[in-house]
């Protein structure tokens, strides 16, 4: 797929990205494990996927864990595996029955097997599923984006341009996101869609992550619906460029 600067002129962006931040330090204002702000960080990707289905947002791509977690305490990284596969288990049939497809873009190896099983079933259970995608990133980081793709180019001897490093990257599958949202409060993107990103609208938030819900995501779409989007062009060209549009759906009124 040729990756094009999202082209999007609706209140409700087809492609949002989040990255989740906070659930440790939700956890650490409550005297509790860290591994407890991470099972409260799933209820609250069930409500903003719940709360996405309902608003007409076509693609939802998530940070689940990052190349550079690995670094974490052992115990918590062990915790993240294990509430990933019981999270599959519980979750993909809802997710199914909803219409939910899911991939899981990122580097699966030195998971484990059992890890890698379950990523895979739940491609194939729900590869049907067209209302909206779920992209959860597992073991990704931008930079691991770009040079996999240019290794895959160069392995196969074809020339590395945009269009063809577009094609190879993780999620090649779906356009490039309009709106990434950050919660926790830390303003940067941490290595999550490097390249992917080059036209996105940016919203951060301090709220953290297992406290996110439709309202906050509300709060992200309007603030993402007062933003002019010019992809390099003038405010004139962008005007110009969205009035036949505009006189169309009036003369359909």
């Amino acid at each position: 797929m040729t990756h094009a600067p999202p082209t999007s002129t609706s209140r409700v962006p087809a492609h949002v990205a989040i990255v989740m931040d906070g659930n440790g330090r939700w956890a650490r204002q409550r005297w509790m494990p860290r591994v407890a702000g991470h099972k409260q960080g799933v209820e609250a990707l069930r409500r903003v996927v719940r709360a996405s289905l309902e608003r007409g947002i076509q693609v939802l791509t998530v940070f689940a864990f990052s190349s550079e977690n690995w670094s974490r305490p052992a115990d918590e990284v062990s915790g993240l595996m294990d509430l990933l596969v019981l999270g599959l288990q519980r979750e993909v049939p809802s997710l199914s029955e909803n219409g939910v497809r899911l991939h899981f873009p990122g580097d699966r190896d030195g998971l484990s097997a059992r890890v890698v099983q379950g990523l895979y079933a739940a491609e194939q259970q729900t590869a049907h599923n067209r209302r909206m995608v779920l992209n959860v990133c597992f073991n990704y980081g931008g930079r691991w984006d770009v040079v996999q793709a240019a290794r895959r180019l160069a392995a196969e001897g074809r020339e590395i341009t945009e269009d063809s490093l577009s094609g190879a990257m993780a999620l090649s599958h779906v356009a490039d996101p309009d709106l990434l949202i950050r919660t926790g409060g830390e303003v940067r993107i941490s290595n999550f869609l490097l390249w992917q990103s080059a036209y996105t609208e940016f919203v951060f938030t301090d709220t953290l992550w297992p406290d996110f819900d439709a309202e906050a995501l509300d709060r992200a779409l309007a603030e993402f619906a007062r933003r002019e989007r010019r992809f390099g062009k003038t405010s004139e060209q962008v005007a110009d460029a969205q009035a036949p549009a505009m006189a169309d759906t009036r003369l359909h009124a």
